[in-house]
């Protein structure tokens, strides 16, 4: 097979290339954010309200770190076909993710120093605009993360991987941060308007500020998992996962008779839910050749790419 061919087969049968419905769902996000980025900066410079510039320029921040994650899968789309990239360009999205949930740590750090200004202190806030403005954020960050979990559904609906303990592992990782954006600003919204609330109607002015920690926080957590996620797929800590103890089974199982065992043994992740392994066996079958290792590990369709190694072991 010449290689050119080979990577068109590499990119249509065996490693993803990308989610294009991710990468036009975010895309639209992205600027659905920035649009509503310039209004609550506009409103917040012509009503004097701090509280709505502060938001606009958080909501800047998510633009920023969505507008990374469509580049992510616009990068990975470029590149699907370079056969430099040895198992794809996948893990390009993934990449987008960890930066994205970095950058949610930095909003996270502003709107903490944000909060504890105001609470030092205090600005006069006009609540009435304030609450018409959040109000309005919280039904574009609605709508957007329609927009993203349609993209989800529609990336499962092309899953064909048959195992259902694979079910969780085939979530798009950019996509995922692109998702947790603008949640994590429809929970600002949703705090900014009980804070503001709470501030027109009971005169609790500091409750503004100690709601916008509060959301922080929970922003941190959401960012920290997230990372967690990403750093696992990126440095290729795939050892605890299922498809490790199936291939040992496999394995036991069929070599059995000819007390076949794993010497060594290494999986990672090539795409949402395709792993390459690396296998050393030490066999006392003389006929055992990795080809036929590989029609015992075909059971596991999410098993791409193996390179095995046969070492023959004489009985004494």
């Amino acid at each position: 097979m010449h290689a050119d061919d080979l990577a068109k087969w590499q990119h249509d049968h065996v490693f993803d290339s990308g989610n294009a419905a991710g990468e036009r769902g975010t895309r639209v996000v992205m600027w659905i954010t920035a649009a509503m980025m310039v209004v609550e900066i506009a409103a917040g410079w012509f009503y004097n309200s701090m509280a709505l510039l502060a938001d606009g320029f958080h909501m800047s921040s998510h633009a920023v770190a969505i507008g990374l994650s469509a580049f992510a899968y616009s990068a990975a789309r470029k590149h699907a076909k370079d056969t430099r990239f040895a198992f794809g360009t996948w893990k390009m999205e993934v990449l987008g993710g960890f930066a994205s949930a970095i950058f949610l740590l930095v909003v996270v750090g502003l709107m903490v120093y944000g909060s504890v200004e105001r609470l030092i202190t205090p600005e006069p806030i006009h609540y009435k605009e304030a609450m018409l403005i959040a109000v309005l954020g919280l039904v574009v960050n609605l709508v957007s993360a329609r927009i993203l979990d349609a993209a989800h559904h529609h990336d499962h609906g092309h899953d064909h991987h048959g195992h259902s303990h694979e079910t969780s592992h085939h979530h798009d990782l950019n996509l995922k941060s692109a998702y947790v954006h603008v949640i994590a600003d429809a929970a600002t919204s949703v705090a900014a308007i009980a804070a503001l609330a709470g501030g027109w109607w009971l005169g609790w002015s500091w409750l503004d500020p100690v709601m916008g920690i509060v959301g922080a926080l929970v922003v941190a957590l959401w960012a920290k998992g997230l990372i967690v996620e990403t750093s696992k797929v990126l440095l290729d800590r795939e050892m605890d996962h299922p498809v490790v103890d199936e291939i040992r089974a496999v394995i036991a199982e069929r070599g059995a008779e000819s007390e076949t065992l794993v010497a060594d043994l290494h999986v990672w992740r090539v795409g949402r839910a395709t792993y390459s392994c690396a296998l050393s066996l030490v066999t006392h079958d003389e006929r055992l050749v990795p080809n036929q290792v590989r029609e015992w590990l075909s059971i596991h369709e999410e098993i791409v790419h193996s390179t095995i190694e046969v070492q023959m072991c004489h009985r004494s």
